[in-house]
């Protein structure tokens, strides 16, 4: 397993993705999420930079899409432009190198699982088809949600992989502790969880895994806030020992406040196991 910072480090000096890049590395860490929540802030001027960097450090990007996505709306509007927010963030992240990118795929709001799930799955055939036909490889990865009321369970994302070409799940640990209100938080639950992935997707999903990690607050309706690791209850010395019993490979992206403080005690965590 590989680790990286959602975003450029909080001690980088001027901070700029490329200096991200170099920092993350200075740091002894593997990765960083380029984080296009607000809007995708890399332009294609600058991508083949960032890729060059990317490249010559050896350090892995990963993207995390816009915040503004919806691609269950009610409103058929928001879902044609959720669409095309998903395709800017691939194209751009893409462009820089980066080997997958996640985002919430949408909310269930008065529609039944069933709706929702034919929906989003609409929407990814099509998004998918375009960046295919664009020679774009990029894996889409919508992610496991913090909130009852986010689609996202990870059966559902399972299931969307199997059905859908260039798909595969975003893991986020922390958000299935917090949308189960403190459930699956042992050795035995991630275990559970890591062996459904590799019955739905097989043993190759867990060789390209695409995950999230952090401290968090929740609450009967889920996910409330990150917190710093061991401000938490997340029993993460637990989730590495059965990530590295299932030989998992890929990248773990601490989402922590302190970002690079987090993810390195991650890695020295793992490492000493």
């Amino acid at each position: 397993m590989r680790f990286g910072t959602a975003g450029i480090p909080l001690s980088t000096e001027n901070k700029t993705t490329l200096n991200g890049i170099a920092r993350v590395k200075e740091l002894g860490l593997d990765g960083m999420e380029l984080e296009f929540v607000h809007s995708v802030n890399i332009s294609s001027e600058k991508a083949p930079e960032v890729k060059q960097k990317k490249e010559e450090s050896g350090i892995m990007l990963t993207c995390h899409g816009q915040y503004y996505i919806n691609l269950s709306s009610l409103e058929k509007e928001k879902i044609a432009a959720s669409k095309e927010r998903v395709l800017k963030a691939a194209r751009a992240a893409f462009a820089c190198g980066a080997s997958s990118m996640t985002f919430h795929a949408g909310f269930y709001m008065k529609q039944t699982k069933e709706q929702v799930y034919d929906q989003i799955k609409s929407a990814l055939t099509e998004i998918t088809k375009t960046l295919q036909d664009e020679g774009n490889t990029i894996f889409i990865r919508p992610e496991l949600t913090g909130k009852g009321t986010q689609w996202g369970e990870l059966p559902e994302l399972i299931k969307i992989s199997q059905e859908v070409e260039q798909v595969l799940p975003c893991i986020d640990f922390a958000h299935q502790h917090a949308r189960t209100n403190g459930k699956w938080n042992s050795k035995q639950e991630f275990s559970r969880m890591l062996e459904e992935m590799e019955k739905g997707l097989g043993k190759e999903s867990l060789k390209n895994m695409h995950c999230h990690v952090s401290g968090i607050e929740y609450g009967e309706k889920g996910e409330r806030n990150h917190l710093l690791l061991d401000d938490s209850d997340f029993k993460y010395r637990e989730l590495l020992e059965a990530l590295k019993e299932f030989s998992c490979e890929g990248i773990i992206i601490c989402e922590s406040p302190n970002i690079e403080d987090d993810c390195l005690l991650l890695k020295r965590t793992y490492g000493s196991l």
